[in-house]
């Protein structure tokens, strides 16, 4: 039953997308993020969904007028640049043969960020995208907020299999940049239920990624309700709403996960973080000798006989910088880094502009949300492999195309009447402070 639901609506979506390509657009997003198919049991879990999705989008790309440059920004420049980089390191790289089906991976997702930024314009796009990729990982989160509550947080939590965030290290991170990205829905929500069951998803997710059991999202957390907390207009009131939250959680986790935690404080004497630093010195050393990496090569024994200090550790390197180092040398992680100090600017640039009319207020938190989303990044991204993931990406897209639509006044271009599914969720067009 599963199975043939999830086709119907993907058959659904992608014939939509041939008129409306934008949907198709929204249709990739929540296949590549949510990983529906993965949670079903027969001919689904393996059906080429994905490339449907992209298949029609870019038939309906070619056939729509409604489409624009995807250069639209800083930020956009350095993944152009970025993405050409990791294309010449995975042919020079180590194993061009093994590595194709990561590039392959990876230049999809990059790609289809590309198309969206032609496709998506208005308000109701940008809406979407965030509903549709905060949605995903949403009601994956509270899925497993509510297995640690029922577990008594004695179990680990994961992800989708065969996906980016299947590890309970990059799940628990992306679901820390999706409790920030929610908080920015419900500034914009106007009915007192919405913003409660928000509120609840919110406490799910956190619950979710404590459930992980994963030192790098315990600090990314950490950091992500930091900068929440001061980006918030009454820090006294979300002060003690983050206290009243967060105490219980922690309180509520078995011994095992606070001895766990305690382990950040010595981690010389951890076998998994000294491996992970063993890793860290096999990224710089390939760097060093190789100006484009080693390509997507993952950690093999080969690799490691010729740059580790530690030979026998062999060790994922857990870390996007490190990552992306190893992947593609000094140059590579400049270019990576570009991207989301760029973001970052942007984010901060909506964040600025008070002026706004009311209708346009809305940017300001996307912009404010949006950093508190990328802080937590990259502190965990640190600690944890998460650097060709979608949502980052997503951000990214999201803060160009609120940026676009600011400079450009759309505001006074767009039609009052919101569309029939905003009023749905009771999307204001007018943000109203709480």
């Amino acid at each position: 039953m599963r199975d043939l639901l999830l086709l119907a609506i993907v058959v659904v979506g992608c014939v939509a997308a041939l008129k409306r390509p934008w949907i198709g657009v929204m249709l990739w997003t929540w296949l590549s993020i949510m990983n529906p198919h993965r949670y079903t049991y027969d001919f689904a879990f393996s059906a080429p969904f994905a490339a449907m999705a992209v298949g029609a989008t870019v038939l309906g790309l070619v056939m729509t007028r409604d489409c624009a440059s995807p250069l639209k920004g800083g930020a956009v420049a350095w993944l152009v640049a970025f993405m050409a980089w990791m294309t010449i390191s995975w042919l020079v790289g180590f194993d061009i043969a093994g590595d194709y089906e990561q590039w392959k991976k990876v230049m999809k997702i990059d790609v289809m960020v590309l198309v969206g930024l032609m496709l998506l314009h208005s308000r109701q796009h940008i809406m979407a995208l965030m509903c549709v990729s905060v949605g995903s990982l949403a009601l994956l989160g509270a899925k497993g907020g509510i297995f640690t509550l029922a577990s008594g947080g004695g179990y680990r939590v994961w992800g989708p299999s065969g996906s980016f965030i299947e590890d309970n290290n990059e799940f628990a991170l992306a679901l820390i940049m999706t409790i920030p990205l929610l908080r920015f829905l419900q500034l914009q929500v106007q009915h007192k239920v919405g913003q409660y069951v928000i509120t609840l998803l919110m406490v799910l997710c956190a619950a979710s990624a404590l459930g992980s059991h994963s030192r790098g999202a315990f600090l990314a957390i950490g950091a992500m309700v930091a900068v929440l907390w001061w980006r918030g207009k009454n820090k006294f009131k979300m002060g003690v709403l983050i206290t009243v939250a967060a105490i219980p959680l922690v309180v509520f986790m078995p011994d095992e996960w606070g001895a766990r935690m305690a382990t950040i404080n010595t981690y010389q004497e951890d076998t998994s973080a000294m491996g992970r630093i063993n890793a860290w010195w096999v990224a710089f050393n390939i760097a060093k000798q190789y100006p484009f990496g080693a390509g997507f090569t993952p950690a093999t024994a080969e690799v490691f006989a010729r740059f580790a200090p530690d030979p026998t550790a062999i060790h994922a390197a857990h870390s996007i910088y490190f990552q992306v180092m190893g992947n593609h040398g000094f140059i590579g992680l400049a270019l990576f880094l570009g991207v989301w100090a760029a973001t970052w600017w942007s984010a901060g640039w909506l964040r600025s502009q008070k002026n706004l009319p009311a209708e346009a207020k809305w940017a300001n938190d996307l912009g404010a949300m949006s950093q508190v989303a990328l802080a937590g990044y990259a502190v965990g991204g640190a600690f944890l492999s998460l650097s060709y993931f979608d949502l980052p990406y997503n951000i990214m897209v999201l803060v160009v195309l609120t940026r676009v639509w600011v400079e450009k006044q759309r505001w006074k271009t767009e039609p009052e009447k919101q569309p029939r599914w905003m009023n749905l969720l009771r999307l204001s067009m007018v943000r109203k402070d709480m």
